[in-house]
């Protein structure tokens, strides 16, 4: 065997493994994600939410609805947000308004994490309707490079996006 073949093979298994730790920890996040939502502070307003939305059905994102229900979250939203990286929020609390504000803040794992959990909210909302990128990408200014990652993503994923 050639010395190319036996140091391709190597880089091979090398990223295989890497991309196998990557995969670990998504599974592992993906088992605990949002589990705060257990808590108390958090479950309460949650059930008194979901009243709501079973009498009136859900609200747009960016609506003056959708506002008017967030703002009635307020302290469940706020440790929700402070518990899960996986919330651009979570860095302007963690850093005080530093320089790691935001999406920015994050790394890889929150980035992929925050991805589908937009995608499981659209499906919570509306599983027919297209994917609220722009909303999202606005809200959070996320850098157009990043919002163009994003959206390739979910045209790849098979995903409708708005």
């Amino acid at each position: 065997m050639s010395t190319a073949v036996e140091a391709t093979r190597k880089h091979i298994a090398q990223v295989r493994q890497l991309l196998g730790m990557f995969a670990a920890e998504m599974i592992r996040r993906g088992d605990v994600h949002d589990a705060s939502k257990f808590d108390p502070i958090e479950m309460g307003p949650l059930e008194a939410m979901q009243e709501i939305i079973d009498r009136d059905g859900p609200a747009l994102p960016g609506s003056e609805e959708y506002k008017r229900r967030t703002d009635m979250l307020g302290p469940m939203i706020a440790h929700h947000r402070m518990a899960n990286s996986h919330h651009p929020e979570f860095y302007e609390f963690e850093y005080g308004g530093d320089c790691m504000n935001g999406v920015n803040g994050m790394d890889l794992f929150d980035l992929v994490e925050m991805f589908f959990d937009w995608r499981a909210a659209n499906l919570d909302r509306d599983a027919g309707a297209p994917m609220s990128l722009s909303y999202s990408i606005e809200k959070y200014k996320i850098d157009p490079m990043l919002a163009s990652i994003l959206r390739n993503t979910a045209e790849r994923l098979g995903y409708a996006v708005k």
